[in-house]
């Protein structure tokens, strides 16, 4: 279900990165609307800014202009209302999958039992269950960012960040992750936040599609994906979202290709 409240909001966000010898502008003036409960895709040119958005919203980074508001509220620095899947799953190795996910909960100081249960809970929602003893280097990569999902619904948090979190994984195992976290999904109704450069991923998961132009990042075009899920691939309106997603993005990575011959 499709919410019609704005959950987080993006005031013209700016994003300067200065090393002392160059100043690079990430974002510029960006602005974005997110409605609770949607799935919003952000896609985008190498370099324009995508994950340093994301990661702005997950409070890693400070914007050096503008701010952006959840639930009303500016997010100044990380917090348990926003979960953040990364492209790599980053796992503690010494742990075990069920140790992965009740680490936070723990951190947070929930007791032993019940951060074991909630823990269980998800584990079994991903398609883990049976593998709670495992430790992450017996596991395959789409099984690591299970876990990985599964730690940051753990918080229980406002909105679900995912930073290109198949983009090392191969073609089949990207395929069925994304129907796994459509699965997931559709269980929880969490409001996510999800960057990718693939054109295919993004028509077959968003709700709404954010297309960006090359470095400065700024929002180029949205594009609202009305279609009914499960997607097919082949359906001729995916096949047209697709089709309208690219036809935004070709000048954009003709600059950003531009851009990086320059450097």
């Amino acid at each position: 279900m499709k919410g019609s409240r704005i959950k987080l909001k993006a005031v013209n966000v700016t994003k300067i990165f200065n090393d002392g010898k160059r100043k690079v502008t990430a974002l510029e003036n960006f602005n974005l609307e997110v409605k609770e409960n949607e799935f919003t895709v952000i896609v985008g040119p190498t370099g324009c800014g995508k994950s340093t958005f994301l990661y702005i919203v997950a409070g890693f980074e400070k914007p050096t202009k503008g701010e952006i508001l959840l639930d009303g509220r500016p997010v100044t620095k990380p917090g348990p209302d926003r979960g953040f899947v990364f492209q790599e799953p980053t796992l503690y190795p010494w742990r075990t999958v069920l140790g992965n996910v009740t680490f936070g909960l723990e951190i947070m100081g929930m007791g032993k039992e019940k951060a074991r249960e909630k823990a269980m809970h998800l584990i079994k929602m991903v398609g883990l269950k049976g593998f709670e003893n495992a430790y992450p280097h017996t596991l395959s990569g789409g099984m690591k960012q299970r876990v990985g999902i599964a730690r940051a619904l753990a918080y229980d948090p406002e909105i679900l960040l995912m930073d290109e979190p198949f983009g090392a994984l191969d073609a089949q195992t990207r395929k069925v992750m994304q129907q796994e976290l459509m699965r997931i999904w559709e269980k929880t109704k969490k409001t996510v936040i999800f960057v990718t450069h693939s054109v295919i991923e993004a028509a077959y998961l968003a709700d709404t599609i954010v297309v960006m132009t090359a470095r400065p990042g700024k929002v180029k075009g949205i594009i609202n994906v009305n279609l009914p899920r499960p997607r097919s691939y082949t359906d001729k309106e995916y096949l047209s979202i697709r089709e309208k997603v690219l036809s935004l993005l070709e000048e954009e990575v003709i600059k950003s290709l531009e851009l990086q011959r320059r450097l």
